[in-house]
This record gives structure tokens, sequence and C-alpha cells, in this order.
């Protein structure tokens, strides 16, 4: 059976951090996923984690200090800001307890997305060898440009090869369904192909991003293939609820999530 972690940079938002660990445990998961959860103290999220016997797996990399910027590990020019920022990451999620850490890659123009995919895979080479000492994953995420226009990275097979010329085994794929679909669709054969090298899958439907009981992707066939294809992670719920996260969970309810009013 898939196992589900709430991503509470979506879910329970009407809450400060700390009380959405408590409604997700509450609800009936057993890990979370963070996204900027910096501005919290790492102990206090550390011991919100465990009164909840709770897993968490892990955060973004900072958005940068610029505005409008969406991450800056293939940002020529930029690479030492970028190291602060893996580090800040690092550092943050060896304290609360995670194994994973998304590396945001950026917004690149055109005319720099060579010199981007050289800096991308050396970035990460270095930022592998430092959080393969913590025994932390470092995930890449391909992102629709729909949602984030410009964004580096956005096609599955772009990951993989960006990972295969990195050649470290602990640089993975976030394997979004929603962005996937919207990219290119053929979601289970693509998952197929590609499951050696992911690390992490998300979930939300297409094409309004709610809960994944309806729209495009047929979510309990996906979930089902999931298991065979022995996918033995997490499927993080990346999704903007309709309405109160509690009342929406009830496409949860044969995966052991608790609906409330």
């Amino acid at each position: 059976m898939p196992r589900f972690a709430a991503n509470l940079g979506y879910l329970y938002t009407d809450r400060p951090l700390l009380q959405r660990i408590d409604a997700a445990a509450a609800s009936g998961f057993k890990a979370v996923e963070l996204q900027f959860p910096y501005d919290v103290p790492p102990a206090h999220v550390k011991a919100a984690l465990e009164c909840n016997k709770i897993a968490v797996l892990g955060l973004n990399t900072p958005t940068g200090e610029r505005e409008g910027e969406f991450g800056l590990a293939a940002l020529p020019g930029r690479e030492k800001d970028w190291q602060a920022l893996f580090v800040r990451a690092l550092d943050y999620i060896t304290e609360i307890g995670g194994s994973a850490i998304h590396c945001l890659a950026g917004k690149v123009p055109p005319e720099q997305r060579p010199a981007a995919e050289r800096v991308f895979i050396e970035n990460l080479k270095a930022a592998a060898d430092l959080a393969a000492a913590k025994n932390i994953t470092l995930l890449i995420e391909p992102i629709n440009p729909r949602d984030r226009p410009s964004y580096f990275l956005s096609h599955v097979e772009h990951a993989a090869d960006i990972i295969a010329k990195a050649g470290r085994a602990n640089i993975k794929i976030q394997f979004d369904f929603y962005h996937v679909q919207i990219v290119g669709g053929d979601l289970i054969t693509r998952l197929e192909k590609y499951l050696p090298v992911v690390g992490h899958l998300q979930c939300a439907a297409v094409p309004v991003r709610h809960e994944p009981d309806g729209g495009e992707i047929n979510y309990p066939f996906v979930f089902a293939e999931v298991d065979r294809l022995g996918y033995e992670g997490w499927i993080g719920c990346e999704y903007r609820p309709r309405g109160k996260t509690e009342a929406g969970l009830g496409w949860g309810a044969r995966y052991g999530l608790k609906t409330a009013s």
C-alpha cells in the first residue's frame, strides 16, 4: 500500500508550522515534508516531530535573496550564494532528522541555459559530496513551465541526464505526477523507465492542483501501479486543498487517512 506524506507548505496552511505537524499526525499521516521552514528554529520542529512520532522527509533549499528568485543551483555567477543556501539547508535538515533536500535550480533565460547546465552539474556534485557524509539525498524536480516560467528543469528526461552527468548516487529525481502530467503525460511508462533514479513521488490533481480525486489523472490506478512497480518510498501530498485540509482527505481513507469537518 502506498505511503503518503503531508506537504506542510500546502496542507494545513491555516495554522503555524508546528501546529501543522500536530494536524498532520491527527489526520493519520506518518510523515511530513517541508518547503521553507527556516523561520522556525530547527529544535522546535524536531520537538514537534518527536512529540507526534512522525517522520520528516525533506525540505527545499531557500529561494534566494533577490526578488522573484526560485533557487540558485543552476545560476551562472551565483555559485557562492548557492553554496551558502545549500549549507543552510543541509544544517537544518540534519538537525531535524530528515533525509532529503530538494535543490531548487532557479529561473534561467534561454541564452544562459548551456552555461547553466554546467553550473548545475558542478554545484550538484559538490553538494552531493557534502550531503553523502550526512546520509542525505539530493532531489531535483522537473517543474512545469506553466506554473514556473523559465525554471531551468521541466522534463524528467533532462533531470535523468543531469543525474547521469553528475555521477553521484545520492542525487535523485523528485517525480511529481502533477508536473509530469502537464509537461508530457504517459505517467506510468515514464515512472517505470526512470524509477531507478526516482527518490521521491508527489501528487496533485491536474489541472487544478487540488486533492488527487479528480481531473486528468486516475490516481487510484496510478497508486496501484506505484505498488506494482515496487516503489518503497513516500508520496508527498503537494496539493492545494479546496477548503479545510481535513475535510478533503476522503480520497485517502483507503490508505489510512482520516477526514474531519
